[in-house]
């Protein structure tokens, strides 16, 4: 797969998971883990981008004596997602005309 595609990708993976329910570095790798590899020196720029772009907030919680630095999608993160998933229709229309399909059946 190309790699600027498949790092677009991946700030939409983050962002699905952190609709499900806020969390961590860690844990969005392992979330994200079950669909593409995805390593904490490529997660961390990602979610810092996100965070500048306003689609994320970060917050601090204790665990063990330690601060968790914690992301919550925000509702323009939200948007931008949902903005993704309308663009991605398109993509696929045009996936299954250069399949020879119409509307992806065969």
């Amino acid at each position: 797969m190309d790699i600027q595609l498949k790092k677009g990708l991946l700030e939409f993976c983050v962002l699905a998971v952190l609709k499900k329910s806020d969390s961590y570095g860690y844990q969005i790798i392992k979330d994200i883990s079950v669909c593409v590899e995805i390593s904490e020196s490529t997660l961390y720029p990602i979610l810092k981008r996100l965070e500048a772009g306003s689609y994320l907030e970060t917050y601090s919680v204790e665990h063990n004596s330690r601060l968790r630095k914690y992301y919550r999608i925000t509702g323009s993160g939200r948007d931008y997602v949902d903005d993704f998933l309308e663009e991605w229709q398109q993509v696929m229309k045009i996936y299954y005309f250069i399949k020879g399909e119409e509307n992806g059946d065969e």
